[in-house]
């Protein structure tokens, strides 16, 4: 055999051993995420197999598939209490923290990214540290706060915080926003446009898989957030959705097919939104913690 034929050999040989590796560390992987997957899954089809199941069956199928579905479960436990009003105002307050999260954050990290000013690495670290402040530190500070402004029994004190940046949202638009080249921002501003204007007509544009995985994030903090409200509404016409959960699940006592079907009802515009513009989400996320 030829020394250019058995190096040839030990090539392909080295070749097929690495990809024989790289099918099996596949494989583990995707089987490893597979039963992640399950595990995770397992809660929530536990919860529609118990809001599907009849009173009769409730507690004596312990099977995942109802015999009889109780569809009805779904338009019972929404019409036991008065889920349409929790719905708007859950909606009206999430809503508005989006909006006001999205151009605040953007703002500051814009500024922080792409303009210079004198103390900025200081304040960014200032920014970044409070970061480690627990909220259960700052509770009650902020719900005197409040109360001074005399603005408990509003929805105000769950919006106006959203329109004041946040830390890790900041960080994160800002490593997004150091990835875009200062040569577009050059080049608009040789055209005679301002700060406000590469702002809007070039950066904002360019972010929209960063915007839109701090629009998830906000989402599902304001529609699932259940201490704010607990904290300063007062009125029942104005509870959110987890509020009216809690207090159907005390006035219902031990309904448990509703109990779950209500809250599937408000898990799934979560669902619905995350795996809708999951695309954008992790390519944001992913991409923000990485610059060139």
């Amino acid at each position: 055999m030829s020394a250019s034929s058995y190096n040839t050999n030990t090539v392909n040989k080295r070749l097929r051993s690495k990809k024989r590796m790289e099918l099996i560390s596949t494989s583990l992987a995707t089987l490893i995420l597979i039963l992640g997957a399950i595990v995770i899954l397992i809660p929530l089809v536990w919860m529609l197999s118990t809001a599907l199941k009849s009173d009769a069956e409730l507690f004596t199928n312990t099977s995942f598939i109802p015999r009889d579905w109780a569809w009805g479960n779904f338009s019972k436990a929404w019409n036991s209490a008065p889920f349409n009003v929790y719905l708007r105002n859950t909606v009206f307050i999430t809503v508005s923290c989006v909006i006001g999260a999205l151009i605040s954050n953007s703002l500051v990290a814009y500024g922080f990214a792409k303009i210079n000013f004198r103390g900025k690495k200081v304040l960014f670290a200032v920014l970044l540290g409070t970061m480690m402040i627990p909220g259960s530190v700052t509770m009650i500070p902020t719900y005197l706060l409040f109360a001074k402004l005399k603005w408990i029994g509003t929805f105000l004190p769950l919006i106006v915080p959203s329109f004041f940046a946040g830390a890790f949202n900041v960080f994160l638009l800002r490593q997004f926003i150091l990835r875009i080249p200062n040569d577009y921002s050059e080049a608009a501003r040789i055209d005679g446009a301002n700060e406000i204007m590469i702002f809007w007509r070039i950066i904002i544009p360019l972010m929209k898989p960063a915007l839109t995985a701090i629009a998830i994030f906000e989402f599902n903090g304001k529609w699932n957030d259940f201490m704010g409200p607990l904290l300063y509404l007062r009125k029942e016409a104005m509870y959110t959705l987890q509020i009216g959960l809690r207090t159907f699940q005390s006035s219902n006592g031990m309904e448990w097919q509703s109990f779950m079907a209500a809250s599937l009802i408000v898990l799934a515009p979560v669902m619905i939104i995350f795996f809708t513009l999951q695309k954008y989400f992790i390519e944001g996320v992913s991409m923000s913690g990485v610059k060139n």
